[in-house]
């Protein structure tokens, strides 16, 4: 069993029931492989720390902006959706702590990954709501989470790769993207869009998508990298 205590120390709580924790960090893979563990996996902590998360941000932001409905729910997706919540676990450390298959233990850097981490995290979540509370849980998302707001609101993370890159285009160079298809592939149930965005006559980026609009977002977050306007 893993020691938990310096995470404790990262995490700024002191768990009463420590298994609470540490189940929060057992991935489904891991039971897969070591079915006589005493802890259950994460995910019904995962399924509860979501909805306390949702509920700790909503709240935070319907008392501190006057803000219309449409922009207090971009914010919040920001606040928390699954790169955000990777990038906080990573910051508090959870990795290390995380109970994996061997295989998923390999994959250090890949998407799966990603979610794991971003699970593990809601789940943390979860877990301090049952063990302490919602004041000691609010108290937590508002120190973690929460100060990831007013970048969010400076950068305008909030939107879409296509919306800010039209916002930046226009912004930098007046000019509005455009989009053309150059190549559909494959039969009509599961059919390929090649798409390309320009701007002006510059085509900027292309990419592959199951649809025009999965196309055209992927194209557009590629050329917010090209252009260096992440």
């Amino acid at each position: 069993m893993k020691d938990l205590s310096p995470l404790e120390k990262k995490l700024g709580v002191s768990f009463r029931h420590t298994d609470a924790l540490k189940q929060a960090l057992v991935h489904r893979s891991y039971i897969n492989e070591n079915p006589g563990f005493p802890l259950d996996h994460n995910e019904r902590l995962e399924f509860l720390g979501d909805a306390v998360l949702e509920l700790v941000v909503t709240e935070y932001l319907y008392q501190h902006y006057p803000n219309p409905e449409g922009d207090l729910t971009n914010w919040r997706a920001s606040l928390v959706n699954s790169n955000m919540l990777a990038k906080l676990a990573e910051r508090l450390g959870l990795g290390p702590y995380l109970y994996l298959s061997k295989g998923e233990a390999k994959d250090t850097n890949g998407k799966a990954r990603h979610y794991i981490l971003a699970n593990a995290f809601e789940a943390v979540v979860g877990a301090l709501y049952l063990d302490q509370g919602f004041d000691a849980t609010k108290t937590f998302i508002l120190a973690t989470v929460i100060p990831e707001l007013p970048d969010i609101l400076q950068n305008h993370l909030y939107l879409d790769p296509k919306s800010r890159f039209q916002e930046l285009a226009q912004e930098k160079l007046k000019i509005t993207p455009t989009y053309k298809v150059l190549k559909e592939a494959g039969p009509d149930h599961n059919k390929k869009f090649q798409i390309g965005v320009y701007l002006d006559t510059e085509l900027v980026a292309t990419s592959l998508g199951s649809s025009k609009q999965e196309g055209q977002l992927k194209a557009a977050a590629r050329a917010l990298k090209k252009k260096e306007w992440q």
